[in-house]
Order: structure tokens, then C-alpha cells, then sequence
């Protein structure tokens, strides 16, 4: 079976789940730079995997100008280089950092509301008692003014 060499904007749209506005632009920010034939954008295999790893750093929480730095630099070599391999690890401990941090803050509120939720059972359940007090002393209220 041979591998297609290039692509449309439809089908990366379509494979990647993304909207053709937005492989524009990656385009627009100079991540992606598809050939044209015409007023048609030909997309090449590298196109495809540059989409796929804008993707997974976006997921990951790279911003698009993180991206664009790993990809000129290796853009410099043709295979990468200890500069972008080095850049690559300091963004990946920072990301790490940044969720660490969030999943923190996830717990401390995940604390707070079990916190503030018990504390509204608690009220709840003594006001319904008090109504069901309440109610009971009217019920035996008339049977006590009767018996008198």
C-alpha cells in the first residue's frame, strides 16, 4: 500500500478533528507552510506530522510560540540538536511544574468544597429539625388547650 505524499486542508481538518480555520492558523503563525497550487494549499507529509505534534503540545499546555521555537530549531538541522533538545526538557519541567501546581489547587478546592459541603448538610439537617420541632409543638399544641 503506498503512503499518500500529500494531503488537503479538508483531510488533515477531517483526520485531526480540527477546523480548517485553524491549520490556517497555524499557517498564519508560520507553523505550518504548505506549498500552493493556485489558491489551493498542498500539504506534505512534514505538514501532517507538524499538525499532529501541534496538537500534542497543545494538549500538553505549549503555547503556540513554544512550538514554533522547537520547530525552528530544528528546522536549523534537519535533525534536531542538543539546543532543541535541551529547550524541549526545559518547557517539559515547567509544564510538569505548572500541572503539579494546578493539581494542588485542584485538591485545595476539592477540600474546601467537601469543607463547605458538610458544613451545609450540617445547617440544613438543623434546620429541618427545628422545622420538624416545630411542627410537632403545633400539632400538640391544640390537644393540650383541648385537654384543658
Amino acid at each position: 500500500m503506498e503512503i499518500k505524499k500529500t494531503y488537503s486542508i479538508s483531510e488533515l481538518a477531517k483526520e485531526f478533528d480540527v477546523t480548517t480555520r485553524s491549520i490556517r492558523f497555524y499557517e498564519d503563525q508560520e507553523l505550518l507552510k504548505p506549498s500552493r497550487r493556485g489558491q489551493t494549499r498542498i500539504f506534505s507529509s512534514k505538514d501532517r506530522v507538524r499538525l499532529k505534534l501541534i496538537l500534542r503540545g497543545k494538549r500538553m499546555g505549549f503555547s503556540l510560540a513554544e512550538t514554533k521555537e522547537l520547530f525552528d530549531l530544528w528546522d536549523e538541522t534537519l535533525t534536531g540538536n542538543e539546543k532543541q533538545l535541551l529547550k524541549m526538557l526545559t518547557i517539559l519541567e515547567n509544564k510538569r511544574g505548572q500541572l503539579e501546581q494546578q493539581k494542588n489547587d485542584i485538591a485545595q478546592a476539592e477540600m474546601e468544597m467537601d469543607t463547605a459541603e458538610a458544613r451545609c448538610r450540617e445547617a440544613l439537617a438543623e434546620l429541618q429539625a427545628k422545622k420538624r420541632q416545630q411542627n410537632k409543638a403545633k400539632t400538640e399544641e391544640p390537644e393540650s388547650v383541648e385537654q384543658k
